[in-house]
This record gives structure tokens, C-alpha cells and sequence, in this order.
């Protein structure tokens, strides 16, 4: 009688570890989901990601430019025109020159000299022609922690005061309308390269704070 309650127990014990062993199975299975899932929404997110960007550079790419723009890049050196891809921009930035009585094609030459590590997407000259420097699509070089997410123009100006001459104002807001309506972006997306780094740039419309609101208002109502 011992032997055989013996036995009895020894198989109650067998069958528990059996019913334990069968579980394993099942937890590790839904490990296995959670894991399946996470990897199913990274991928879900790159992949969405990529054809975020990819939508943005074709966008940009894709830009028809307007018969009043003059469509000249610069070489590719590395420096000036990095050649680098612009991601989906969140603000356009306004320069000035600072080299007083300039005109667009002068600035045009030295940004593409050997010498220059500065660029920018657009410049316009005193008359109002807007030369376009780099492709939207990629980086310029003016705007500092922000060229890889910004659009700059550079603005020519016919004296050491920095305000803009009327033919340029009128090309800058014009251009600042085609860009809003082109990238999606407001009137209140249009900064000054001061708003970034505190260099007096533009620099009448620095320290014109007036004169920069109105320039926007301009801007917001071709909107």
C-alpha cells in the first residue's frame, strides 16, 4: 500500500511539472507577439518617416521656378554649396549683404570664389532680381545651427543703413509669398538671421523692429 501511494505521488508530481512545462510555452508566445508588434510599428515609423522626407524633397525638388526668377547654381565645393539635402523647412530667413551698393551678381561671384563658405538660397540685387543660388532641395550656408531645416535670401541694399531699396522690397515680398504658398509655411515662419543668432541681420530691420512687422504684415496679406 506504502509503495503504491508512493507512486501515486511521484506521478501527481510528474503531471504538475508537465502542466508547468506547457505554460512556458504559451508566455513565451506572447513575448513573442509584443515583440512581433514593436517591430511591426518601428518599421511602420520608418517607413513613414522616409516617405515623409521623400515628399519633401520632391516637393521641393519639383519646384517650378517662376519666369521672374533667374535660376544660376553655384559650383558644388563643400563649403559654400555643401550639396547636402534640406529636410522639410520650417522657417525662411532674411539677410542683408552688408556690403553696402553690391549688386546681386557681385554677391552672386563671391559666393561661388574659392574664398566663400557663406551662400544662400536666393539673392536679391538693388533692381530686384531674384538669382537663385542653390536648389530648394538642398542646404545654403547662411543660416548657421539652421541650414539644414531654413530657406535663405540674402538682400542687396544701396547704403550702410541696410534698408532695402523699393525694387528690392517688393521682389523680397513677392518671393516670401511664392515660398509660404510653395513649402506650406505662415507669415509668422519668416524670421530674421537675428532671431537665430543675435547678428544684426538684416540690420534696418533690426533695428527697425516697426520696419520688420511691416514687412511680414506685407507678406501675410498676399497670402
Amino acid at each position: 500500500m506504502r509503495s503504491d501511494r508512493h507512486k501515486n505521488k511521484k506521478r501527481y508530481k510528474r503531471g504538475s511539472n508537465t502542466t508547468k512545462k506547457r505554460k512556458r510555452p504559451a508566455a513565451g508566445k506572447k513575448r513573442s507577439r509584443k515583440v512581433i508588434v514593436l517591430l511591426l510599428v518601428l518599421a511602420i515609423v520608418i517607413v513613414s518617416y522616409g516617405a515623409y522626407r521623400t515628399y519633401w524633397k520632391m516637393t521641393l525638388s519639383s519646384a517650378d521656378t517662376p519666369s521672374w526668377v533667374v535660376e544660376k547654381y553655384l559650383d558644388v565645393d563643400g563649403h559654400s554649396r555643401t550639396g547636402l539635402s534640406l529636410s522639410r523647412p520650417t522657417n525662411i530667413v532674411v539677410h542683408y549683404v552688408a556690403n553696402p551698393g553690391s549688386t546681386g551678381w557681385d554677391n552672386w561671384d563671391y559666393f561661388n570664389s574659392p574664398q566663400s563658405v557663406t551662400s544662400s538660397h536666393y539673392i536679391i540685387g538693388l533692381d530686384g532680381t531674384v538669382i537663385q543660388c542653390v536648389p530648394l532641395d538642398e542646404q545654403s550656408s547662411a543660416s548657421n545651427s539652421r541650414n539644414d531645416d531654413s530657406i535663405s535670401i540674402e538682400c542687396c541694399h544701396p547704403d550702410s543703413t541696410g534698408e532695402f531699396s523699393s525694387e528690392t522690397y517688393t521682389s523680397l515680398i513677392r518671393l516670401l509669398t511664392w515660398l509660404c504658398n510653395k513649402t506650406g509655411l505662415e507669415g509668422d515662419d519668416i524670421i530674421r538671421h537675428y532671431d537665430i543668432t543675435r547678428k544684426n541681420c538684416p540690420k534696418y530691420y533690426v533695428e527697425h523692429p516697426d520696419a520688420w512687422i511691416k514687412l511680414v504684415d506685407d507678406v501675410k496679406s498676399n497670402l
